[in-house]
């Protein structure tokens, strides 16, 4: 397949102030070839080109603009491109005083450089599909260098004489009276005006570029950027200059609104901008604990969501839009982005606390996959080698059999939105906000407890295998697992259930023949599921330190053996089942594809539709996850008649 390229490779140039100049030419540059046809077919791709001073691969300055490529054509004699570069923009001085420095013969590491998108195979060039900037560099790769100058004086001899504008030279003396030298320096003065008038003139519309795209990306109220502009406006003036007037009306800003804004206590606190204060601010509204590096950083309390909302937005009729003439907090945070932040963070601390309550239960028993894609999930069982057979002296060596057992699932996506309407900001309903959040962790954290604890219902469900993942089917058989029981828990029940797991055969391949035929696999299973009916019963028997039976008393030897997890979905209250550290013996897989937790989105600006129709903000939680059982062995169950 051909390859799409960026690369920046030197040039070969013959230029300077109104430079001529070789863009490209045919060979190898950065290890690749260009044809003379590959060029010739560029040539309409290389006119109006920007030259900078620099290369950069993204985020270009307007301060760096030095020239524009003008007048590409194919030049026979260099096998390249040629074409004037014409000076504009805020280094054009820098360009030109290079230039004229070189042409005269100085000696320096200074050329050009093209930046340049194509497509290739095998190092050869097939197209070139953009040309990014032709730039002025240090050391060029390929040794780009200044000839001459377009409007470079070059007299044939070293007769004087006076040259006129279109280069026509007269002899001084009686072939050229007073009134005619008079009328030829008038006329070239007079050009010269003109050039200057136009350089001026191309100067004065980039500094009006400058300041509108500074005040665009200032991000102050609207009256402030007007006394900017107005203060700018038709002068001449350097980015530094705009950027240090715009700096000091933030600082301003910042002072008279003091009263109304977010701000630290008068000390130096240089680590923490203004954006850092607004969201520990918002973080302390929802009641979010703080990150350590925050802990003694003192903002303000916000009074509400309400307070927040208008003073971010200075939408105070509630129409839903943003209006920076009536901002009262001078930050490029805003409003839904902060919000997300806070509530993600209640999400994450939520999902903590309900973790320590026991709806992480599953976290002991299955393994946790991030996968990069939603693709179908494909989870493979290697078999294993029963014993080496013996190889006699001479004799071949015979291949193993060593199979696979694939089970297969699928990623689900779950998820909804809760309404953060107008009203409810207005009415400064917090508190519901933060619940709002508690809510989706909580509904994300049961989901997967959900999940899994479904795949203990009943028996199961089939594996690839074409048995029940629960059934008490001789594993000698196609599909036998001999993992189920129907014993009520007891000491007696759990020892045999933990038997029966420990000399489950390992597998070696899903063949006629080679069925059970594997080595034990020799582990113990590590944790008891039992619903909440059994819990008094599993902890006696894990845990307890004696047995007491009707007329006598003696320690309990199974104290330790596993530990008791209670399942809050299960409602058969005879149920229970046994389960192997996943770590050793992994059988249950739960995969995640943005990340274990569900994750919040907040969708409220002007152009949401949701705010035009609806009159509000949507949080929206989102979560991918499949669970799937990629192995039966390590999974014991016992289905009690009730």
């Amino acid at each position: 397949m051909e390859e799409e390229l960026r690369e920046q490779l030197a040039l070969e140039v013959a230029s300077k102030d109104g430079f001529e100049i070789i863009t490209i030419t045919e060979g190898v540059g950065n290890g690749w070839a260009f044809s003379a046809e590959v060029l010739q077919e560029s040539l309409a791709l290389w006119d109006g080109v920007e030259c900078f001073i620099d290369h950069a691969m993204s985020n270009r300055s307007v301060r760096d603009i030095a020239g524009v490529i003008e007048n590409p054509a194919w030049d026979d004699e260099s096998k390249g491109i040629k074409a004037n570069l014409k000076p504009i923009g805020p280094s054009a001085g820098m360009l030109a005083e290079i230039g004229k420095s070189l042409t005269a013969g100085e000696k320096a590491r200074i050329g050009f450089s093209a930046d340049l998108v194509f497509q290739g195979r095998d190092r050869k060039v097939s197209k070139i599909l953009k040309v990014n900037s032709v730039d002025l560099v240090y050391n060029p790769a390929r040794g780009g260098k200044f000839i001459r100058s377009l409007n470079q004086l070059e007299p044939s001899s070293n007769e004087p004489g006076i040259r006129d504008a279109g280069g026509a030279r007269y002899p001084s003396g009686d072939k050229m009276n007073e009134e005619e030298k008079s009328i030829d320096v008038s006329k070239e003065v007079g050009e010269l005006q003109a050039q200057l008038d136009e350089a001026r003139k191309m100067r004065q519309q980039m500094a009006e570029w400058n300041l509108e795209t500074g005040l665009r990306g200032s991000k102050l109220p609207r009256p402030v950027q007007e006394r900017l502009r107005k203060q700018f406006s038709g002068k001449e003036f350097t980015a530094e200059e705009l950027e240090e007037a715009i700096s000091d009306q933030r600082a301003m800003l910042s002072e008279l609104t003091a009263a109304g804004t977010v701000i630290a206590k008068g000390r130096v606190e240089s680590m923490f901008n203004e954006g850092d204060k607004l969201q520990v601010a918002v973080d302390d509204l929802f009641g979010v604990d703080r990150e350590e590096k925050y802990a003694g950083l003192y903002v303000p309390r916000l009074t509400g969501i309400r307070e927040l909302y208008l003073s971010l937005t200075g939408d105070q009729d509630l129409h839903g839009g943003y209006h920076p003439d009536r901002i009262q907090l001078a930050t490029t945070a805003d409003f839904t982005g902060l919000v997300k932040n806070a509530l993600n963070k209640i999400v994450a601390k939520t999902w903590r606390e309900l973790g320590r309550a026991g709806y992480d239960w599953w976290r002991n028993i299955v393994t946790v996959e991030h996968f990069s894609t939603l693709n179908d999930i494909t989870g493979t069982l290697i078999g294993t080698v029963g014993s080496l057979p013996v190889v006699l002296e001479g004799a071949e060596y015979t291949e193993l059999p060593v199979g696979d057992s694939p089970e297969t699932s699928q990623f689900t996506k779950y998820g909804g939105y809760i309404p953060l309407t107008l009203e409810l900001i207005d009415r400064d309903e917090t508190r519901k906000l933060r619940a709002y959040a508690r809510e989706l962790a909580s509904a994300g954290l049961r989901k997967i407890s959900e999940l899994v604890s479904d795949i203990f219902v009943g028996v199961g469900p089939t594996m690839a295998d074409g048995g029940a993942l629960f059934n008490n089917t001789a594993v000698t058989t196609a599909g036998g697992h001999a993992n189920l029981l129907t014993t009520a828990l007891d000491a007696t029940a759990w020892d045999a259930a933990c038997q029966a797991v420990y000399v489950q055969p390992m597998l070696i391949k899903n063949e006629l023949g080679f069925y059970g035929t594997g080595p034990a696999m020799a582990i113990n299973p590590k944790f008891m599921l039992v619903p909440r009916a059994l819990g008094k019963t599993a902890w006696e028997i894990c845990e307890g330190s004696f047995v007491r039976e009707a007329t006598y008393t003696y320690d309990n030897v199974l104290k330790g053996t596993a530990v008791p997890i209670i399942v809050p979905e299960w409602t058969d209250s005879t149920d229970w089942a046994a389960v192997c550290d996943p770590v050793v013996a992994p059988a249950v897989f739960v995969a995640e594809r943005f990340g274990l937790m569900p994750e919040i989105f907040v969708a409220g600006d002007e152009l949401s539709p949701a705010v035009f129709m609806n009159d509000e903000h949507r949080l929206k939680v989102r979560h991918f996850l499949s669970v799937w059982v990629n192995d039966f062995r390590p999974l014991h169950k016992s289905v009690v008649a009730g």
